[in-house]
């Protein structure tokens, strides 16, 4: 299902509870971890780039979780090992 959201932008845009300009405008997010293929990665993303790794669903979750949170950044962790770190700008 998620594959399906990626490849059309337009349902990728109706998927998610906020815009993406709003995302980034109001966040800085870095990721650190490994990613599917078992690279490590450890770098900043935009929604794009946290939309093919960890899936609209979770991103919902995890900006609203860090809209709530009233610190400087909020961290989200996966199971698999990938730590997703929101930084207010």
């Amino acid at each position: 299902m998620h594959q399906k959201l990626l490849n059309n932008s337009n349902m990728t845009a109706t998927a998610l509870n906020y815009k993406s300009s709003e995302i980034n405008r109001d966040f800085r997010i870095k990721v650190s971890g490994r990613d599917n293929e078992g690279k490590r990665i450890h770098k900043l993303v935009g929604v794009s780039g946290l939309l093919n790794l960890i899936g609209a669903e979770l991103m919902n979750k995890f900006i609203a979780r860090s809209y709530a949170c009233m610190e400087d950044s909020c961290t989200c962790k996966l199971r698999r090992g990938l730590k997703v770190t929101f930084y207010c700008k």
